[in-house]
């Protein structure tokens, strides 16, 4: 169930900030965060696509596809949660479903995905993420990881 609570808490801390920006008026927007030496830009963008606004005169395609993707990530969640140990899978997992709830909230709420900050830093200053976003990519990452070191220690 911890893993269960982690991922509800970091998909409404993802949805708390989404609407602290929304609530805020566009004027306010982009700033940097000063706390992070000018790297961090907030932004208030928003994405009726999937990145970099891939599809977005696809509505339907756009709404279904995360939706029947993270139903397929929470039934294979739910099996990996029954199984003892595996941490580092409970928590990938947990990472990657907490970003997609929160981005498919957004989708089916808003009609769009609310992007909220940039990294200043080369050509990723363009590019406008959320925490969601950033909690499927570590998530993914970490799986990949957990089952290529899997791989590797299979095969000695």
């Amino acid at each position: 169930m911890v893993y269960v609570a982690v991922t509800a808490l970091l998909a409404a801390l993802d949805l708390v900030i989404k609407n602290e920006i929304e609530d805020r008026p566009d004027e306010d927007f982009p700033r940097e965060i000063e706390q992070t030496g000018g790297r961090i830009i907030l932004r208030k963008t928003h994405n009726s696509g999937f990145s970099f606004g891939l599809l977005k005169k696809h509505p339907q395609l756009v709404t279904m596809l995360p939706l029947a993707c993270g139903s397929f990530f929470a039934g294979m969640f739910a099996e990996i949660l029954s199984k003892k140990g595996r941490v580092l899978e409970k928590t990938a997992f947990s990472l990657v479903l907490a970003g997609a709830a929160s981005n498919l909230f957004d989708r089916l709420a808003r009609g769009y995905v609310v992007d909220y900050f940039s990294i200043k830093v080369k050509k990723l200053e363009k590019v406008v993420f959320n925490l969601g976003d950033l909690f499927i990519l570590l998530g993914a990452g970490l799986y990949m990881t957990v089952k290529l070191v899997g791989m590797i220690k299979e095969k000695r």
